[in-house]
């Protein structure tokens, strides 16, 4: 694959053409808002990617059209996926894997629209930013062939991606449920006045975030069994931990919950400039992923 399409130019548009470029992969963009192409070429060059290679158009289907593989980026409503994939299944080679970064819509749903060749139509599901973490969720639907979705898993592993292949789909796919799980105990423990937004973000940030940017849930509780591994935290800790698990709470989320998480966040980032934030996110995840790469080897 020489050139891929990336349709939808937002935040998750942009990073994933930054990507591309930095990979050596000519990029078409498409988007059709006004001024996107110099948003777009502004966040290129703002992540460092030389724009040389990229081009832009407002037709989706002329970009589907030029592509070895699309990569959309549309927002998360069934109407305009539906609308925008009809469009990329009409235009884009029969052999063009038609790859969505959907955050949670099942691809059998998104691939209805695409009458011609449904088969290609899989999600591609990139973690924020995809220009720096390197995961991406390969999601095939009903009727995704597996020569498509061992395409996308080889292209996105080609371009310095870590793909996963879900056995089966469902909504939120694998890490926007695990983040699910633990966004819907934090917003109940702030809900029950167990603790504050800044306590929970430092009892995650300065705690097991630590562990889990190294290794998996269950590799890092395997580690904590000591000689007897995971056998050992089981025998232990199951039934402690099946105790928590019916004690977890149930959030709904009312007007005074969001309002005392906006709050919570307000309080414990007044003065701090967001985008320095970011960046400080950013330049700390780089360092980690350098660590991983030089210690894997």
């Amino acid at each position: 694959m020489t050139t891929v399409a990336v349709v939808g130019t937002g935040a998750i548009g942009v990073s994933w053409a930054a990507h591309f470029l930095n990979h050596g992969l000519d990029v078409v963009a498409s988007d059709p808002a006004p001024g996107a192409e110099d948003r777009l070429r502004d966040g290129v060059a703002e992540i460092g990617a030389d724009p040389a290679r990229l081009t832009f158009t407002a037709d989706a289907g002329q970009a589907a059209a030029a592509a070895d593989l699309v990569q959309e980026n549309a927002p998360e409503r069934a109407e305009v996926k539906h609308a925008l994939f009809a469009v990329l299944d009409e235009a884009a080679r029969p052999d063009v894997v038609l790859a969505s970064s959907s955050s949670g819509m099942l691809p059998t749903e998104i691939a209805r629209a695409a009458t011609r060749h449904p088969e290609r139509v899989l999600v591609g599901h990139p973690f924020h930013p995809p220009h720096l973490v390197p995961l991406v969720e390969v999601v095939p639907g009903e009727r995704s062939s597996e020569a498509a979705t061992d395409a996308a898993m080889a292209f996105y592993a080609s371009v310095g991606k870590t793909p996963i292949r879900l056995r089966r789909e469902l909504p939120g796919h694998i890490a926007n449920r695990l983040q699910a799980a633990l966004w819907r105990e934090a917003y109940s423990l702030v809900d029950r006045g167990v603790a504050s937004v800044a306590d929970i973000d430092t009892a995650i940030s300065q705690g097991p975030g630590l562990r889990w940017a190294v290794l998996g849930p269950f590799a890092n509780q395997h580690l904590s069994g000591g000689p007897g591994g995971i056998a050992h935290v089981l025998e232990h800790l199951g039934p402690p931990t099946e105790a928590w698990w019916r004690d977890l709470g149930h959030p709904v989320m009312t007007p005074e919950l969001e309002r005392k998480i906006i709050d919570g966040v307000d309080e414990e980032l007044a003065g701090v400039d967001p985008a320095a934030l970011a960046r400080y996110r950013d330049t700390v995840v780089r360092a980690v992923l350098a660590a991983k790469k030089e210690f894997d080897t």
